[in-house]
This record gives C-alpha cells, structure tokens and sequence, in this order.
C-alpha cells in the first residue's frame, strides 16, 4: 500500500481531486465532482477517498493535502464566494486522519502551475515572447474571475494571490457606460467579475437586451456563447464582443499595475472557449490601446491556456514543495 498526497482544485462549479505519489509526485488519477451534486464538501471528500480504495494500490487516507479554493482565504473556516460550500480547516483534518492541510487560493494554484507550462500548452495572442525573469499576471473568468501575481525571487516566482475580479469595472465606449449604468442600478457597485465570468456573459446579453428594447432569447451563458458561435443572433454576437472588449481593457490594466512584462496567461474554462472571439475582436487591441503607455505593453506576450487541470497541477507543485 503506497503513500500519496490529495490535491483539489475546488471552484464554485466543480471541484477536482488528485492523487499524487509519494515517491514520484506524479498525479497518478484525477476525478471531477459537480458542487450542486453535493450538499458539503465533506461528501466530495467522502466519494474521492471511495475512488482512491477503489484502486487498491493506495493508503486509505493521504499523508497531506492541498486545497485550491475559490474564496479569499483567512483564518480556519472560509465561505466559497459562489457556492454554498465552507471549508472548515479542522474538520477536513479530522475527515484525512489528521493529515497536514494546506489551504491555497485556487487562482494561486493555477500560479503554482505556470512555470511548468510548455508552448503546446497555450494559445498565444500577440506580443513577444516575454521577459524571462519579470512578473507575470494570471487570470480566468469563469464562475468568477481569479486574478493572482507571479513576481520573480531569485531562480523562481514568488506567487501572490489576490482578488483583483472584484475591482472596479472601467466602462471606456458608450456601449459600456450605458451596460454599467443598468447594472449599477441592479447590483449598486460594480466589480469586473459582473461582466468578466459566465454570469457575467448573461448580464452583458439582459444588459444589451434591455438597451435595444429587446426580450433576451437565452437565460444561459453557454446558449448565448453558441448562439454567437453560429452567428444565430445579433445579440449574442455583440455580447461575445463586448465581453472581450473589456477582458483585453483589464488584463492590460493587470499588466500596467504588475509590469508584467513576463507575460499575462489566461486560465479557466471561458477563455479557451472564446478564443475564436478573442482573435477576430478587438481583445488585443484594447489590452494595447493605453494611450502613451501602448508601447509599454506591445511586447507583452498574452496567452489563453489550453492545458486541462491547472489548478489540480499547481496544487500538486504546492504540496511538493512543502513534502513529507
């Protein structure tokens, strides 16, 4: 029976388990678990420890764990911002027999994992090839919007998580003033995760619905992204646009605040679905397009991430560093 590590990249959607040797620190199996298919976390834990027996080469219970999860993380019981999941440190120490628990950023993860990533594992989109020991921005829209830092310490990165989604939004045309106002008077404040996640989508499509005195078609962010794909509908299309529009604007603005010259990589689930939109609008454009400082940013190589389990990989590299 072999010793192994459990790693999770836990968001508000899924969450997923790996296993990892002890000896190799290879992720030996992966498994994937829907949050609304279960009432806690413990009960996803419960079903990959039934997965890891199921294969019998295993210990019953890790020797350590690292979670990635989708919250800030503080103190010994965090609240998912976009789930109803709570990880309560203590009890996930009790449910592994006591093992070690490292508890991590999910977006933190996916920093742990950048430095392993090869050029077939991303899509670029323009710039060059970036500075080899300069910071580098991390970001996915998907059930929210993660943002983290890699920034250079000696041979290596430092990563800094944060929680850079829920910045302000920046509208910059009238389109995305007048979408900002319907907004503002539905939620008050308006962060950049209200347009740049999945239900971010479906604000922008009810927002410009609205605005053309229109009934919306599609209650669902992934009808409206296939609506557009096909060119079915106006709206859809004009949503998709609008969409990449302000996630170039804010990836260039992370890129200014970081001087990212190192590069800015997209992860998550929407990205590597949009990349169609993201190469034909002016995604590229508008993270250039900042006045005198274009140049600044002209080089800076940005990179859609197609390799699948980035966060369950960075978990993985965080859990390694700190082994038995």
């Amino acid at each position: 029976m072999q010793d192994w590590y459990l790693v999770a990249d836990i968001g508000g959607t899924n969450a997923r388990f790996g296993l990892v040797a002890h000896g190799s620190g290879t992720i030996i199996s992966i498994a994937r678990y829907s949050v609304a298919e279960h009432e806690f976390l413990s009960d996803a834990i419960d079903h990959f420890l039934q997965h890891v027996n199921g294969l019998a080469a295993w210990q019953p219970l890790p020797m350590a764990a690292c979670l990635a999860l989708a919250c800030p993380v503080e103190g010994d019981v965090m609240q998912f911002t976009n789930s109803p999941w709570r990880v309560d440190r203590h009890k996930v120490n009790a449910q592994l027999g006591g093992a070690r628990i490292d508890i991590i950023n999910d977006f933190a993860a996916v920093g742990f994992a950048v430095s392993d990533l090869h050029s077939t594992d991303w899509r670029q989109l323009g710039g060059g090839e970036g500075l080899a020991n300069a910071p580098i921005v991390v970001l996915g829209p998907g059930t929210g919007l993660g943002v983290c830092s890699l920034v250079p310490v000696g041979q290596g990165f430092t990563v800094v998580p944060g929680e850079g989604g829920h910045a302000d939004f920046a509208p910059i045309d009238a389109q995305e003033i007048a979408v900002h106002k319907i907004l503002q008077a539905r939620f008050g404040r308006v962060s950049a995760e209200r347009l740049l996640s999945g239900v971010g989508i479906l604000n922008i499509y009810q927002s410009l619905a609205q605005l053309a005195g229109k009934p919306p078609l599609h209650a669902k962010p992934e009808d409206i992204h296939d609506a557009a794909l096909v060119g079915i509908e106006s709206l859809a299309v004009k949503s998709l646009e609008l969409f990449c529009r302000v996630l170039g604007s804010f990836a260039g603005n992370l890129a200014l605040t970081l001087g990212a010259k190192g590069g800015v990589y997209f992860a998550g689930g929407i990205a590597p679905k949009l990349l169609p939109f993201l190469e034909s609008t002016e995604f590229r454009h508008r993270f250039d397009a900042k006045g005198r400082f274009r140049s600044y940013l002209s080089d800076v190589p940005v990179r859609v991430v197609t390799k699948d389990d980035l966060g369950v990989l960075g978990a993985a590299n965080k859990i390694l560093q700190n082994k038995d």
